[in-house]
Formats: structure tokens, C-alpha cells, sequence
């Protein structure tokens, strides 16, 4: 299985839907992605990054005015009713039957956020703004109820806080016209979206041990089948969607080309964390020849009505799937054989080609229905890689995972290190190994050098908020509290104010700030490699 890393969409057929959260306890020495707890996880992942992209797609197909606007609000609006039987399993009728209110009020402000911006009415807008605010209070409050504080009050206000954030910012970019930094503020969102479900399943399997037979929903086998899903649940809805603006020959559909593209990368090293960067190539070539552009090429030919050559992007399309199924029957020692990989691969593609015909036939309800059917494959299709990686290399996702009853007495844990890596020019990032990608670089300027603060806050399980109003930027790591300024060379630590000694620096939209200065300031080792400029923090976990 060592050439697992185009294996992705191959495993879809094995376990394509997520399942109840009913799963048989874990052993103690083995980990799963199939706990009780990571299965709430893995469904919460699901309706929340599906309400953030429905959200999204609302207003910029309302705001453009798009012959399918009523039908993207539709399915946002069944997200929620979606929402409805999961909650009631966890908390009952009565709150599922709140939870559901809440949030579809909180829908109802799309026109009022559309028109807004449509007739530059800074009262609305302003309307908008303090409903949301009211919103955010109100469910967070709702949140930290159920879940008996286990999910802090503060804690659920700023993580929707910057959910809303990012909803906003990917529509003002849109109605602006800045189609890029749009799809790169939803990118941004999907990811924040992810950490809110991580945070919330947590409190839920903390708050009742005996349901989720003790398991939690934090465990490294866990993420790694969260980052899968988020990263190909992304892919196919940026594929859709750029097939759907190139089709109507609007502005967004480069963008989104570029937006695709850096999830290809971010799958890349996602998959290249655990089987190395060899077989890199040979995916990105059928990836993205035989995939991505052969997608594009599926419009031009609807769109000018070449059945001919229409006939032959299929053919195309069915060949790249017999050479990736075959690639995965190699690599796999038979593990994934021929025909399954190529019944999963087509499933797939047959997905994006039937939402694209839908739409382009004015079809735009069963568009609309396709999509979220495809949508939610792809989380079956993380669960399966995610299985395979984890049964695979046990040892490295196994953690005491305690089975019901839990250990009376249990042997305090050794304190083990965290340790973060980025390097200069370089978007890797590593968090106790595990790779991940970056939008930005660390950079060095002025004989300093300089790291982005939102990734080193997420590697020190810090908080991190930006007020774009004033250009504060609050972090709240442990018991410390440290506010920047943009364009300052000061900042504050617990309401004391220090020099960083030059200025905070955004760039490529990410604020970055002196690498040693934030290191040592919060307790942490710094160790600079002038060979490679590599730098790696390491700190003991308390």
C-alpha cells in the first residue's frame, strides 16, 4: 500500500455513507476512526461544513442573481431541518426542536445581508451585523446549556463569531468582484467550521462518557479522518461550483480554478504525511490532466453543444478512472482490486457530471439535491482512506483509548512535547509530525524573521481573533491574553504593554510577527536552523 497516496476517491465504494454512532467499544492497544465518539464528530463535520458552503453559495448566487438562487436557499434551509433528528438523538425533541429555531432565524438574514450590499444600505447592513451578534449569543448560550458548560459559553461565542466572520468575508469579496480572496476567505471558513465540530463532539463525549463508551472524539485517528473529509468534501464543492460559474461565463471561475488547485496541494501533503512524497507526481498528473481539466473541458463541450467531442472527454474521463483503479490494484497488493476502484471512481465522477447536467438543463432543484448527495460521499470516501491509514500504521494512531468501564485509578500520563516546525519560504507545516499546508510563508525581513501568528496559535491550541475594525489581533493562549496591532510596534500581555520591536506585518493576508519574540514570550524553546532555515518550537505539555 505504499502508493496509497491516489487512492483517495478509489476507496469511496467500502464504507460511503458515515454511520451511527452506535460502534462496538475500542480496544485499549488499537485505534479506530470508528469510535462512538469520532462518528459524532465525523457527522457534525458533515451538516456544519455543509451549512457553512450552503450559506455561502446562498448569497453569492442570490447576490448574482443566479437562476438556481432560490433553490441554493432551499437546500440551505434543509440543512437545518437535517439537523433536526441528530440533535434530538443527543438531547432530545424539545432541544432539537430550539437548536432548529435558532438556527433557521439566523438563515432568514441572507436576503437582508444580499440587499444590503446590492443598494450599499449601511443601515441594513448594520441590522444584519447586530442580528448576527444576537445570534451568536443566543446559540452559544444554547450551547453551553446543553452541553452543561462543557462547551464554555465564551469559548462557542468567538468560534461562531469567526464562523459568521468568514461567511461574510467570502460574500463581501464576491460582491466586490474579488473573486480570489473570496474563495480564499471560503476556504478559510470550511477549516474554521471543522474545528468548531471538533470542539463541540469533544464536550458531547466529555459531557456523556457512557453513551460514547468512553471514547473521545480528539484522537489523532479521529483527525486524520476529519481532515480527509474536509479536503475532499471541499473538492467537490469547488468543482461543482466552478463548473456551474464557467458554464455562465462569470468571474468567479478562475478563482475558483486557483481555490482547487491549493486543495490539491493541501491533499497532497496531507497524504504525503503518511506515505512520503513519491507518488506526488504520478497523482497530481492524473489528478489534475485526466480530472480537474478534463472537467473543464466536460463544460466548454455542453456549453457548445460538441456531442462529438463531449463523447470523447467521457471516454476521457472513464479511461483516467481505469488507470487510477488499476495504479490503486498495484499499489494496494490487491487490497482495493480493479473493479471496485473503478466503480468508486466513476460513482464520483458520475456525481459531478450529473450535477453539472442538471444545472446546465435548467434542472436546478435536482442540481441542487445531486450536490448534497455528492457532498456527503465524500465523507464516506475520508472514512474509508482514514480506516485504511489507521489499520495500517496502528501503532502510530494508537492511544489508551479506555473501553466502558473506564479505569478507576488510572496512572497519570508522562508529559509529552509538543513540538512545532515551519520553515522559511516554505508553506509545511508540522504539529508532532503530522504535515499540513499553510497559505502563507514565514518570511525574513529587516534581518528578522517572521511566522504567521493564525498557524502558530492553532499549533499552541491558542485562540486567535481579528478585529478588522481596529486591526487588533487578540490571542489567548492558557492563562495569557496578547494583543497586536497591525502597522504597531507595541502590543500588550495581560493588559501590560511591550515592545515587539518592529512593526506587526500582514502578509498575504495573514498577520505575521517576530518568530522569537512570540516564542519565548509564551514559554517556548526556539531553535533556528540557518541551514535550511528551518525552525522548530518545542514545549512540554502541562
Amino acid at each position: 500500500m505504499k502508493k496509497l497516496l491516489v487512492s483517495v476517491l478509489g476507496l469511496s465504494l467500502l464504507l460511503p455513507a458515515i454511520t451511527s454512532a452506535a460502534a462496538a467499544p475500542v480496544s485499549p492497544i488499537k485505534a479506530s476512526v470508528n469510535t462512538p465518539a469520532a462518528e459524532l464528530r465525523a457527522t457534525l463535520d458533515y451538516l456544519l461544513s455543509e451549512h457553512f458552503t450552503l450559506a455561502v453559495n446562498a448569497l453569492t448566487k442570490g447576490y448574482s442573481k443566479s437562476k438556481d438562487a432560490a433553490e441554493a436557499y432551499q437546500a440551505l434551509d434543509q440543512n437545518v431541518t437535517d439537523m433536526k433528528p441528530v440533535i434530538a438523538s443527543i438531547y432530545g425533541a424539545a432541544r432539537a426542536a430550539e437548536f432548529v429555531r435558532i438556527f433557521r432565524e439566523h438563515n432568514t438574514y441572507t436576503n437582508d445581508l444580499i440587499k444590503s450590499s446590492r443598494n450599499n444600505d449601511k443601515a441594513l447592513r448594520g441590522k444584519v451585523e447586530g442580528e448576527t451578534a444576537k445570534f451568536v449569543k443566543e446559540f452559544a448560550a444554547f450551547l453551553n446549556a446543553v452541553t452543561a458548560a462543557k462547551l464554555p459559553r465564551k469559548t462557542a461565542e468567538e468560534m461562531l463569531q469567526l464562523h459568521e466572520n468568514k461567511v461574510q468575508k467570502a460574500f463581501d469579496e464576491y460582491a466586490a468582484g474579488d473573486y480570489q480572496d473570496a474563495y480564499k476567505a471560503y476556504r478559510e471558513g470550511i477549516y474554521e467550521v471543522f474545528k468548531l465540530s471538533k470542539v463541540l463532539s469533544s464536550a458531547i463525549a466529555a459531557q456523556m462518557p457512557d453513551k460514547y463508551q468512553q471514547t473521545r472524539a480528539d484522537t489523532e485517528a479521529a483527525d486524520l479522518r476529519s481532515l480527509l473529509s474536509r479536503l475532499l468534501s471541499e473538492h467537490f464543492a469547488l468543482s461543482t461550483l466552478q463548473m456551474q460559474e464557467q458554464f455562465d461565463t462569470r468571474g468567479a471561475s478562475d478563482a475558483l480554478l486557483i481555490a482547487e488547485a491549493a486543495n490539491t496541494e493541501d491533499l497532497n501533503v496531507a497524504m504525503a504525511s503518511v506515505y512520503g512524497a513519491a507518488d506526488g507526481i504520478a497523482f497530481k498528473k492524473i489528478w489534475v490532466i485526466n480530472h480537474l481539466n478534463a472537467q473543464s473541458d466536460y463544460v466548454n463541450a455542453v456549453k457548445n453543444n460538441n456531442t462529438p467531442n463531449l463523447e470523447n472527454i467521457k471516454s476521457r474521463i472513464d479511461d483516467s478512472t481505469t488507470e487510477l483503479a488499476a495504479f490503486l490494484d498495484t499499489a494496494t497488493n490487491k487490497n482495493l482490486p480493479l473493479a471496485a476502484g473503478q466503480a468508486a471512481l466513476r460513482k464520483h465522477e458520475g456525481q459531478v457530471q450529473q450535477v453539472f447536467d442538471q444545472y446546465a438543463a435548467g434542472n436546478y432543484k435536482g442540481a441542487a439535491k445531486t450536490s448534497r448527495e455528492g457532498f456527503k460521499f465524500m465523507f464516506g470516501i475520508g472514512k474509508s482512506l482514514s480506516s485504511v491509514i489507521v489499520l495500517q500504521f496502528n501503532e502510530k494512531y494508537a492511544e489508551n483509548m479506555p473501553v466502558t468501564p473506564p479505569d478507576p485509578n488510572p496512572v497519570p500520563s508522562s508529559p509529552a512535547a509538543t513540538t512545532i516546525w515551519m520553515k522559511v519560504n516554505s508553506k509545511q507545516l508540522k504539529l508532532n509530525g503530522i504535515v499540513s499546508q499553510m497559505d502563507t510563508t514565514p518570511f525574513v525581513w529587516n534581518g528578522l524573521t517572521f511566522i504567521p501568528l493564525r498557524f502558530l496559535s492553532d499549533g499552541i491550541g491558542a485562540e486567535a481573533v481579528f478585529d478588522a475594525k481596529t486591526g487588533m489581533i487578540t490571542v489567548k493562549a492558557d492563562k495569557d491574553v496578547l494583543k497586536f496591532w497591525v502597522g504597531k510596534d507595541y502590543m500588550t500581555v495581560n493588559g501590560v504593554n511591550k515592545s515587539v520591536g518592529t512593526k506587526v506585518i500582514v502578509k498575504d493576508g495573514r498577520t505575521a510577527i517576530p518568530l522569537r519574540f512570540i516564542g519565548e514570550l509564551l514559554g517556548w524553546d526556539v531553535h533556528y536552523q540557518k541551514s535550511d532555515q528551518s525552525i522548530t518550537l518545542t514545549k512540554p505539555m502541562s
